[in-house]
């Protein structure tokens, strides 16, 4: 049995060598000559999973120990038995943990202030819950959560864009379909914001139109904080200078995530492939919390060191995201100077 790896998944090497031959590979190193003979390829963000990769492959099972699978053909896999894997959830806590860090330096006042948490699934259902713990009214544009009957304090997008004094996207990034996500932050609902209003994008960078948003900061209408992009690893110089926060897509690059992410993929290998897997010291599913600070949250991590990184060198976008420190997640008993790992457990 032969598995590819992308060699930059922490936390996984010397776990699959005794059951299967391993190739380690850079993200953009799978090419079809040395995945012809794998079984299986474990991925992250950029590896597009394909016909042209993988036409004349015996892989038959794809792992990404990422949440977003816009990378992987999914219909042609499904077409050729290939079984696809995500890692949903993973890092959903240390999205939160950025996102309300951010929110918190910003000004957002929890008592004044609405927040519009827009997609509310693994990640957005956290930020929400962090949200209604600290005491802030926190409402919700998810229609296919509305749609199924799952209860929560619903408002048409274009209400919330209006009405929220920060937006917070965490939807999947679609293009087709009943809710297509490409674009959903587009020129009229930028323009719907309140003056002042706060953008937070951790989610994909295409689903906000980085033009219309480009001309909203410039013109110092509303104000953004984005850690994904159209066309990264290639950022936009001018509206990476605009940001009151501007990252390098590492929201969601907390330990604790990292080794769940890495957990799951094994444990789509295990199922898929019929072999068991060393797992030992990777974070279990996250448990939440029932009860946070605002200071402990700001204590735990502090967005604007990375923004300065990014922006002092825009073109280094992937080394920093790949050479990033992974830190510790938010957790209630947070104390700076203790920095060790938590046990959690992944809300679904």
């Amino acid at each position: 049995m032969k598995i590819v790896i992308d060699d930059n998944i922490p936390y996984i090497k010397g776990r699959l060598e005794p059951v299967a031959d391993t190739l380690y590979v850079d993200q953009f190193g799978f090419t079809p000559e040395n995945v012809r003979d794998a079984d299986a390829i474990v991925i992250r963000t950029r590896t597009l999973c394909n016909e042209s990769l993988l036409g004349h492959s015996r892989v038959r099972l794809i792992a990404t120990a990422t949440i977003g699978m816009d990378q992987i053909d999914i219909p042609w896999c499904a077409e050729r038995g290939i079984s696809v894997n995500n890692a949903p959830g993973c890092n959903a806590p240390g999205v939160a943990q950025y996102v309300w860090s951010a929110l918190l330096r910003e000004g957002f006042d929890l008592v004044r202030h609405t927040l519009g948490v827009v997609g509310c699934g693994n990640v957005g259902g956290i930020v929400a819950e962090w949200g209604r713990l600290l005491g802030t009214r926190v409402v919700v544009s998810d229609p296919p959560r509305q749609r199924a009957g799952i209860e929560d304090d619903y408002m048409p997008l274009d209400k919330l864009m209006a009405e929220c004094d920060a937006v917070t996207l965490h939807t999947p990034l679609t293009r087709t379909g009943e809710d297509p996500t490409f674009h959903l932050a587009d020129k009229a609902m930028l323009a719907s914001m309140r003056p002042g209003a706060l953008l937070v994008n951790a989610a994909r960078g295409p689903v906000v139109d980085s033009g219309a948003l480009l001309e909203e900061l410039r013109a110092g209408r509303i104000r953004a904080v984005l850690d994904t992009w159209e066309g990264e690893p290639v950022v936009n110089k001018e509206l990476l200078s605009l940001t009151d926060y501007g990252t390098f897509h590492i929201a969601g690059y907390s330990r604790e995530g990292k080794q769940r992410a890495t957990r799951m993929a094994l444990e789509a290998l295990e199922k898929g492939l019929g072999i068991v897997v060393d797992k030992s010291g990777l974070e279990g599913a996250y448990r939440p919390h029932k009860a946070i600070s605002a200071e402990g949250i700001m204590a735990s991590y502090d967005p604007g060191t990375d923004s300065d990184s990014l922006k002092a060198a825009p073109e280094l976008f992937d080394t920093l995201r790949r050479n990033y420190d992974f830190r510790p997640e938010y957790r209630p008993e947070y104390r700076p100077e203790a920095d060790t790992s938590s046990t959690c457990k992944t809300s679904s």
